[in-house]
C-alpha cells in the first residue's frame, strides 16, 4: 500500500538526523522556510508533496525519539509491533506547512497475559509522542484526534470492533468518526497493520452501503453540512463579524466542502485511497463521475490548497504559523477573486447533485 507521499522528492537530512526534540524543531524551522520560498516557483501538486514529505519525516523521527526516550526511562522497547497513522489533512497528504496533530496508533496483537503490559506501554508512548510533537511545533488537536486519546490508539481487534460500533449507531458524531477513519494514512511502523485496518474500513462501508441500508444516507447527511461559500448571486460569502470580518474562510468555505464531497463519492464507489487527488483520479478511471466535473474538482482543490498555504506568519520562536482566512486585500484582486469564484462554483454544482441524492435517500428511508 502506498503512502501517497514520495519522500524521495527532497531529502530532509537535518530532520532525519536530529537527536532531540529541540534539534528536530530547529531542523523543521530551517526546512519549512526554504519550502515556503519555493511556493511561487513550483506547481501546487509538487509543492504539496514536498510539504507532506517534510511532515512525514518529522513525525517518523519523533516516533524514533519517543522510543529512545522510553528505553532510557526504563520502559524498554515496544513490546509488540505498531503502526503510526495520520488522519485529517495529514491523512489525505494535504497539509499546510503549519499543522496540528491528527494521528493515531494501531497496535499489533498479543496474548491475553501480555495485554495489560502492552496497554500500559502504549499509553505512555502515546502521551510522550504527543508531547514531543507539540514541542516540535504541532499543536494539540482541538477535537482530540490524537495518539494520546485511547479512542484513536487501539489494537486491530478493538479498532475493528469500534468501526462496527460506529457504523451501527449512525449518529452524527459516529459517522463523523467513520469519515475521519476513512482518511487514515500510514506514516511509519508495521505497514501490514495499516493495510489490515484499511481493509476493515472498506468492509464496514461496503456491507452497510447498499440501497436498503441507511449508513450511506447518514454519510451523505454529514457530507452536505459544509456548503460552498457562494451566494445565489455568485458572490463570495465572507465573515460577517469578529476578528476576520470581510475575510474568506478558505478551509471551511472551500477546502472542506471539496474534501467531503470527493470522500463521499470515494466511499460510495469503493475507492480506498485517503488522498483527495488520488480519489479524483480513481473516480475518473471508474467513470463514476463525468471527467469534466472531476477536472474542475481537481482545479478547485489546487486553488484551495494554494490559498490555504499563502496565509502564513512567523511566531516569536521562528515557527511558521497560519490561519484559514484569505484577507480582503487579496479577495479584491481580480485574478484571485475570479479564481476563487470559479472554484466555489464547481463545489456548488457538486453539492446540488449531492443534495438531490440526499433528499431522495431521505424519502426512501423515511
Amino acid at each position: 500500500m502506498s503512502n501517497g507521499i514520495d519522500r524521495d522528492i527532497v531529502k530532509f537530512t537535518s530532520i532525519s538526523s536530529a537527536s532531540s526534540p529541540e534539534l528536530l524543531k530547529m531542523a523543521r524551522i530551517k526546512e519549512q522556510a526554504a519550502i515556503y520560498d519555493s511556493l511561487a516557483t513550483l506547481s501546487i501538486g509538487k509543492w504539496n508533496q514536498i510539504v507532506c514529505g517534510m511532515h512525514d519525516e518529522i513525525m517518523t523521527r519523533a516516533v524514533t525519539l519517543c522510543e529512545e526516550a522510553l528505553i532510557q526511562e526504563g520502559f524498554g522497547p515496544p513490546p509488540t509491533s505498531y503502526a503510526f497513522v495520520t488522519f485529517g489533512s495529514a491523512g489525505r497528504g494535504e497539509q499546510t506547512l503549519w499543522s496540528d496533530q491528527d494521528n493515531g496508533l494501531i497496535i499489533g496483537e498479543s496474548s491475553t497475559s501480555e495485554e495489560e503490559e502492552i496497554t500500559f506501554y502504549f499509553e505512555q508512548f502515546g502521551l510522550r509522542l504527543s508531547s514531543i510533537l507539540e514541542e516540535v511545533g504541532y499543536p494539540l488537536c482541538p477535537g482530540n484526534v490524537m495518539i494520546s486519546n485511547p479512542l484513536w490508539r487501539k489494537n486491530l481487534r478493538d479498532w475493528e470492533r469500534q468501526l462496527w460500533f460506529w457504523s451501527g449507531l449512525r449518529g452524527w458524531e459516529q459517522v463523523r468518526y467513520l469519515m475521519i477513519a476513512a482518511d487514515l494514512r500510514h506514516v511509519t511502523g508495521d505497514q501490514v497493520l495499516t493495510i489490515t485496518l484499511r481493509a476493515s474500513i472498506t468492509r464496514v462501508m461496503e456491507q452497510n452501503g447498499d440501497s436498503d441500508n441507511d449508513l450511506c444516507a447518514a454519510v451523505l447527511r454529514n457530507t452536505v453540512r459544509h456548503k460552498a461559500a457562494l451566494n445565489v448571486l455568485g458572490q463570495v460569502i465572507t465573515e460577517q463579524s469578529g476578528q476576520y470580518t470581510g475575510d474568506f474562510d478558505v478551509k471551511y468555505g472551500l477546502y472542506i466542502p471539496i474534501v467531503n464531497a470527493i470522500r463521499y463519492l470515494a466511499l460510495h464507489y469503493g475507492v480506498e485511497s485517503p488522498s483527495t487527488y488520488d480519489r479524483i483520479s480513481q473516480l475518473e478511471q471508474l467513470e463514476a463521475v463525468p471527467v469534466r466535473e472531476l477536472d474542475s474538482c481537481r482545479k478547485a482543490l489546487d486553488t484551495a490548497i494554494r490559498l490555504r498555504s499563502l496565509m502564513s506568519g512567523v511566531d516569536e520562536k521562528g515557527m511558521l504559523t497560519g490561519n484559514n482566512y484569505l484577507p480582503q486585500t487579496l479577495i479584491r484582486q481580480k485574478e484571485v477573486r475570479l479564481e476563487l469564484r470559479e472554484a466555489l462554483s464547481t463545489v456548488r454544482l457538486m453539492y446540488r447533485t449531492l443534495q438531490r441524492q440526499h433528499r431522495y435517500a431521505e424519502r426512501n428511508w423515511l
